[in-house]
């Protein structure tokens, strides 16, 4: 089974929360109200829902070598 990366580029996220409403068992809002990444172990399809829909493109989703 592939191994991902999940990033999150804070400087760049809004905070809109669409990752935590697409995808609530990996993402939630963290107190500053910028997306947090929660799960090692993820759906990478629910991840790649988060990535296509962010609205800032914050989210990247790789192939972990």
């Amino acid at each position: 089974m592939a191994k991902y990366k999940v990033n999150i580029d804070k400087d760049t996220c809004i905070g809109c929360g669409v990752c935590a409403s697409i995808c609530p068992e990996n993402w939630f809002m963290d107190e500053d109200g910028k997306a947090m990444y929660l799960s090692v172990d993820s759906d990478v399809d629910c991840n790649k829902d988060a990535v296509e829909n962010c609205p800032t493109g914050s989210i990247t989703v790789e192939e972990a070598g």
